[in-house]
């Protein structure tokens, strides 16, 4: 029997560091958003195979999710996975186990598919700027870049992830000067191959807005209000100065991972990473010439949610 079309639908974003869940009642209320630290893609920038360990913690949580999924009564389902698995030569033994305990058809995502539906997840519920809005989302193994170009959704995916970039250059704790300054290069390289692959981002029309989403963005603006505990009406479209970002990624590059744990809002399966995320977005910021960046708690998993009730 076909799931009934009122009833429940989730999204599963299975991503480098975070595995989260997004359930919508058939009216579209918010019935349950969740995330997880798994870090599925523990060590993959370098050895391009998805850890044994770090398989099975994510399908623990995603088989947590799958009961609140039955809990709640949800008929249809969407799970992706993005960078990780899509580097991993091992990712379909990930996506089969998936597979089986969500009891929906795993499926990973192209860096331009993860683009687009993060950007009509970003967009969902904002007034038009008037000019261009650029996506920026900072995940554990990439970052896309997306923008709507003359009503199409260009997309682009950059290998520079919070998780890479840290397993990559940052290995030191504090990182030392000069792995600080091969990222801040690798990192800069990248997002120039980002113009040259869509020029729109060297001629953005104004009024221009950048939307930053994903963990690094989110915990950046509960550092910057002084957050202990994460409020989302309070994150969401909360605005981050291009001053304020490039304080915290200067600062948070100078300090271990025990004295980021100091901060208030700084969860201990991010404070190993966000220094790494800050310097990110701060370069982008800079190489995009954006004096701030609107925080969007509405993402890809709401992207979605928008595909699958289509």
């Amino acid at each position: 029997m076909p799931p009934d079309q009122n009833s429940p639908v989730a999204a599963l974003d299975c991503g480098t560091n975070s595995t989260r869940l997004l359930i919508i009642s058939g009216d579209g209320e918010t019935l349950s958003r969740l995330m997880r630290i798994t870090r599925l893609g523990q060590g993959v920038d370098a050895t391009q195979h998805l850890d044994e360990t770090a398989i099975q913690r994510t399908v623990d949580v995603l088989a947590d999710y799958r009961r609140q999924m039955d809990e709640f009564g949800v008929g249809r389902a969407r799970l992706v996975a993005t960078s990780a698995v899509r580097d991993a030569e091992n990712g379909q033994q990930f996506l089969d186990a998936a597979t089986e305990v969500i009891r929906a058809q795993a499926e990973v995502l192209s860096g331009s598919e993860e683009g687009r539906l993060s950007y009509a997840g970003a967009t969902m519920g904002l007034a038009p700027s008037g000019g261009d809005d650029v996506v920026v989302d900072i995940g554990g193994g990439s970052t896309e870049l997306v923008v709507d170009v003359d009503g199409l959704v260009a997309a682009v995916s950059l290998d520079i992830g919070c998780v890479r970039v840290t397993e990559r250059y940052l290995t030191d704790d504090p990182p030392e000067p000069d792995q600080v300054g091969a990222a801040t290069e690798g990192i800069t390289e990248a997002l120039r191959t980002a113009g040259e692959r869509i020029p729109r981002l060297r001629s953005l029309r104004e009024p221009r807005r950048l939307i930053g989403l994903a963990g690094t963005v989110s915990t950046l603006a509960m550092l910057e209000l002084g957050m202990a505990d994460y409020e989302r009406d309070l994150v969401h479209h909360a605005e981050l100065s291009a001053a304020s970002v490039e304080r915290w990624s200067s600062g948070l590059l100078r300090e271990s991972v025990r004295e980021r744990l100091s901060h208030p809002g700084l969860p201990e399966g991010r404070a190993d990473v966000i220094a790494a995320g800050a310097l990110i977005l701060h370069l982008a910021m800079s190489e995009l010439s954006f004096e701030s960046c609107l925080v969007s708690e509405s993402d890809i998993l709401d992207g979605l949610v928008a595909s699958i009730r289509s």
